[in-house]
């Protein structure tokens, strides 16, 4: 322990502070012996300079001083911006209680009482050296720590990438009618996930699921989710058996035996799942804990679709119910998150009521317009565009069979 003391001190550097010349030199002469590299200074005006232009490890002090004291000094050098730490003693002929509290209270982490002895001194070095090492000790955990962070934030902003790479495009045309499809995570990742997919024979399928919580977990499952529900094959599509869509009942009721019988954890989710006729606009969807789908038409007052339901994932047992509505031309189906409907503000939630009035003032709005104007209300709502849970929704506008459809 010794020779790791020693091997130290040439790689220390000292700043003696004294108005007495002799004191500095003897100080001086004494440290270097040792080993220390040794700065000195008349006066606190001198030291703090030379404390600007260079670290020190050590700083010795007289506490009589003219012009700026000991104590002084000492807190106008803790106010220096620095990155490391110095080991700081007062040096002075008072040996009071009273003295060494006012010493310490400056800043200060040791004292000594003139005349100095060498070995007391030498002591006060190693409990300075201890100090020492521990800080730097800390400063490397510090910087493994910021290194850590940092490559966590870069793997984190690159999973945002990919998850945002799961939703379809902002606009989505279809034969007859049009998706709109908005997701932002609250955080770096988050567990709402939104999309699409054929069926076939003039048919599609529209989804959007809410994972409880945020973050890495919720995110697995909402990329998982992503898989279940993918229109690249339809081997692997949990809307499918032999090739053949299932009704939308029968797909969350898979969908729930899956995950209730491999889930790990207390994750489970919410979820709107729509078949749509494109030629007809029939619709049959399901409705699992997920908010109220909103049908718009010109031909009736707004309406709130669904009963509520079970979420998925959280019971084995759970039966699911299809709800049949029809969408004329001109009508828009809104599939909004609870991240919109439950978004705090001044006044409250957002509630259905105020998701209704932001639509009724957007009605003429479609693809990116419409895109926006859903965000920059939810935002004027919340005061703030970092909103406190995912946001997502999924706008169906029907237009109609085209002649040849």
């Amino acid at each position: 322990m010794q020779g790791s003391f020693e091997n130290l001190v040439g790689s220390r550097r000292v700043l003696v502070t004294d108005d007495s010349a002799a004191q500095r030199q003897m100080l001086a002469m004494q440290l270097g012996r040792w080993g220390y590299d040794v700065a000195q200074a008349a006066s606190g005006a001198q030291a703090l300079a030379l404390a600007q232009q260079g670290d020190f490890d050590f700083v010795l002090s007289d506490w009589v001083m003219p012009g700026m004291s000991g104590p002084d000094f000492c807190r106008a050098f803790r106010a220096l911006p620095r990155d490391g730490y110095s080991y700081f003693v007062l040096i002075s002929a008072k040996s009071g209680t009273a003295a060494v509290a006012d010493g310490l209270a400056s800043g200060a982490d040791d004292f000594l009482t003139k005349p100095i002895d060498p070995a007391e001194l030498q002591a006060r070095l190693h409990a300075g050296e201890r100090i020492l090492q521990m800080q730097s000790e800390l400063r490397q955990r510090n910087n493994d720590l910021q290194h850590l962070y940092n490559a966590l934030q870069r793997d984190l902003a690159e999973a945002r990438r990919l998850q945002l790479s799961l939703i379809p495009e902002t606009v989505v045309p279809f034969d007859g009618a049009e998706g709109m499809f908005l997701m932002q995570p609250s955080g770096h990742l988050g567990g709402d996930l939104v999309g699409w997919f054929p069926l076939g024979s003039g048919r599609i399928a529209l989804f959007s699921i809410d994972v409880s919580g945020h973050g890495v977990a919720s995110a697995l499952m909402a990329a998982r989710l992503a898989a279940l529900l993918s229109g690249r094959s339809r081997d692997q599509n949990v809307a499918f058996l032999d090739g053949i869509p299932l009704p939308p009942e029968a797909v969350v009721e898979r969908l729930n035996r899956l995950l209730c019988a491999d889930q790990q954890g207390d994750l489970y989710l919410t979820m709107i799942y729509a078949d749509i006729n494109l030629v007809d606009g029939t619709v049959q969807l399901v409705q699992a804990g997920h908010p109220h789908p909103l049908h718009l038409s010109t031909r009736h007052p707004p309406v709130w679709v669904g009963d509520g339901g079970f979420p998925v994932g959280m019971f084995p047992d759970a039966t699911y119910h299809s709800i049949s509505l029809h969408l004329s031309p001109g009508d828009r189906l809104v599939i909004p998150s609870d991240g919109f409907t439950e978004c705090p503000g001044h006044a409250g939630d957002l509630g259905e009521d105020g998701l209704s009035r932001i639509m009724a003032r957007n009605g003429a709005l479609r693809g990116p317009a419409l895109h926006a104007a859903l965000r920059d209300g939810l935002a004027a709502h919340a005061g703030a565009t970092d909103f406190p849970d995912d946001i997502s929704a999924v706008v169906f506008d029907y237009f109609g069979a085209t002649p040849n459809g």
